[in-house]
């Protein structure tokens, strides 16, 4: 079921109109009922339909609509501002347009590798269909909110929390990708309810409680590794250029025991954590 337009008649000049009538009618009842009493009975059907009549209009806000029904049947729908017109037996039902957002509860998930860990989301959205809303989902907020769990839910499921292997999308390292996947599975799922997700974004993201420190210590090691590796790949090339260099201007001549040596303590130089003492040598060559 699609939305249609039907925001009905402008309201100021019928409900002036509507007053005129009414004090037209009061002031011929009073002058039947002096004159000619036996046609009385007209202005009070006139009233009757006047005060019937009263019922067709309505206030539609900005950034809201209503749902019109006839004894059960859709009609249309008044997004239209201002005071509007339309069938006094129309069901009138507010339905809000404005950009809405929540924040799904934290879910515990098992991620890609198995990990235990909190996920929440927050989810921008807003009606666009009033009708699918109205109709398609018996209630359009709820179904927002459940779907919208489901989906971060089958989000963590998806990825690794983070990734060990360059390349890999983890759900901490890969962030725009991950809030695009998200926006894209919750839209898929909000589509028959006539609802547009503007954004979507994961709020929340951590170990679950009974492995973080184990999680933590992992993170700690990986990082100390993974220094230690850049420090070693430095090293080697400082170490490289430096033997290069010395051999280039004819500094010294090395052989091949002296230039492990050399290459040794460089290395000793260069990836140590702590501060190295240097030892001069004052012994004469030969001794």
């Amino acid at each position: 079921m699609q939305e249609t337009r039907r925001d009905g008649l402008p309201g100021v000049g019928l409900l002036i109109l509507w007053m005129v009538l009414l004090l037209v009618d009061v002031l011929g009842f009073i002058v039947l009922l002096a004159v000619l009493p036996w046609l009385i009975f007209l202005p009070i059907i006139v009233f009757a339909a006047l005060m019937v009549g009263v019922f067709g209009f309505f206030k539609v806000a900005p950034n809201e609509g209503k749902v019109l029904q006839l004894f059960g049947a859709y009609r249309g729908t008044a997004r239209q501002p201002g005071l509007r017109y339309t069938n006094p037996f129309y069901s009138k039902a507010r339905i809000s347009l404005r950009v809405r957002n929540f924040e799904t509860g934290r879910v515990k998930v098992n991620d890609r590798q198995g990990n235990p860990i909190e996920i929440a989301a927050v989810v921008v959205w807003q009606m666009v269909d009033t009708a699918e809303a109205t109709f398609q989902v018996d209630d359009y907020e709820n179904y927002v909110h459940v779907q919208s769990e489901a989906a971060v839910r089958n989000l963590a499921t998806g990825y690794a929390y983070d990734a060990h292997e360059e390349g890999k999308i983890s759900l901490t390292t890969h962030t725009a990708e991950v809030s695009d996947q998200l926006k894209s599975e919750i839209q898929e799922r909000l589509a028959q309810a006539g609802v547009d997700v503007r954004e979507a974004r994961v709020s929340h993201l951590a170990y679950a409680p009974e492995i973080a420190a184990v999680m933590l210590r992992r993170q700690q090691a990986d990082a100390v590794i993974a220094a230690r590796q850049k420090i070693v790949e430095g090293a080697v090339g400082m170490v490289e250029n430096a033997l290069g260099l010395l051999s280039e201007r004819e500094v010294i001549e090395f052989d091949q025991e002296s230039r492990a040596a050399l290459v040794s303590n460089l290395l000793v130089v260069l990836t140590s954590e702590n501060a190295i003492q240097p030892v001069v040598n004052t012994t004469p060559p030969g001794r």
